[in-house]
């Protein structure tokens, strides 16, 4: 087991109900000769192990250099992590985007990933992440033929109650050529969700968003049987973007901007804590004029409001994911350090309350 060092921990009252907070970096830029590691994602298995995805980025580490997709595993609640592990490599090509997903009914982790943001392909570990299954390529099956660029996520898919796997995704229909690795992409994007309703064997669509209001989402099952999505805006609006769905992400109500949800236009991470007490949670940066500010917020009415509020990061911080450990642990980890690397905050309920809500 690699044990990495403690950057920060915040231990108050010293008892075992006390608020705590710590970080570590989990990937850190020049490991295995990686220049640059981006676009976390988090999922913890039926058997409380938790994997953490990112894209592993060489040259200058841009959306369109040479990247794989790598994965980090803990067995401890987020502690300690093993050694860094290779995911998918296909040479030079861009093996982007990682929106794994868990499937409670068999213990499967499913792995939606793309490559080149052209192409998307899933792939299947039966024993926690040891060993992987052949990609599958599901292009045909989750991108429409006009679009030009697609990407899942990123951040983690979701399982519906009925057992739908649902993977938020995006879209682009930017005109010009669809050319690689001068891409032609961001000028028009989307929202939208592609799904399986038969354990990961096959794939579906679901319907586009409204073109050029948001990008990259997350969605989380609410209480009352819908999906609920939170996205990163566009056209300069720097408020997330809000829209829900009544038949398990297939179509959409109308996007709407949170006036109390303030961004710079960037992904964020999206989890339940519990259904008891309705908890949900998100994290992203909340300064509209830079990616800093990374802000934990918490909501007890399905995402309707926001009342809790605890910054994370006050200095750069990014593309984040969430996750919550058998432990009631919250694992938060974003891209730090002026991209330099991914941390991990580990911190409980009665950190991010001040200690007015317990788990």
């Amino acid at each position: 087991m690699n044990r990495l060092f403690l950057l920060l921990c915040v231990c108050l009252a010293g008892c075992g109900g006390s608020a705590q907070f710590e970080e570590q970096k989990i990937f850190q830029a020049g490991e295995r000769g990686y220049t640059t590691f981006r676009i976390p994602a988090l999922v913890v298995s039926p058997k409380g192990t938790i994997l953490a995805f990112a894209e592993a980025r060489k040259g200058t580490g841009k959306d369109t250099d040479e990247i794989d997709l790598v994965m980090r595993r803990s067995f401890d609640h987020g502690r300690t992590w093993d050694p860094l592990r290779i995911v998918a490599d296909d040479g030079a090509r861009t093996m982007n985007q990682p929106t794994p997903v868990v499937d409670r009914n068999t213990g499967t982790i499913w792995l939606p990933f793309c490559r080149d943001n052209r192409e998307a392909f899933v792939m299947k570990s039966n024993d926690d992440g040891v060993t992987w299954s052949a990609p599958v390529d599901i292009t045909k099956d989750v991108k429409d033929p006009l679009w030009k660029y697609i990407g899942a996520g990123p951040g983690h898919g979701i399982q519906l109650r009925n057992g739908r796997l649902l993977i938020p995704a995006w879209g682009d229909t930017s005109p010009g050529p669809a050319t690689w690795p001068q891409a032609n992409w961001g000028k028009v994007q989307f929202s939208y969700a592609f799904y399986s309703d038969d354990g990961g064997a096959t794939w579906k669509r679901g319907s586009a968003l409204e073109s050029d209001l948001s990008d990259e989402c997350a969605v989380v099952e609410t209480s009352g049987g819908k999906v609920y999505m939170n996205a990163r805006s566009r056209q300069n609006r720097k408020l997330r973007m809000i829209a829900r769905s009544d038949d398990g992400g297939e179509t959409w109500s109308k996007l709407k901007a949170d006036p109390n949800l303030p961004e710079p236009s960037c992904q964020a991470g999206l989890a339940r804590y519990s259904t008891a007490k309705n908890r949900l949670l998100l994290v992203h940066p909340s300064n509209p004029t830079s990616r800093t500010q990374l802000t934990a917020r918490l909501s007890y009415d399905e995402g309707h409001t926001w009342p809790v509020a605890k910054v994370i990061q006050e200095g750069d911080a990014a593309y984040s994911d969430l996750a919550v450990a058998r432990d009631r642990t919250i694992l938060s980890l974003y891209e730090s350090g002026n991209y330099t690397g991914l941390t991990l905050a580990r911190f409980n309920l009665q950190w991010l309350t001040n200690g007015a809500d317990r788990p």
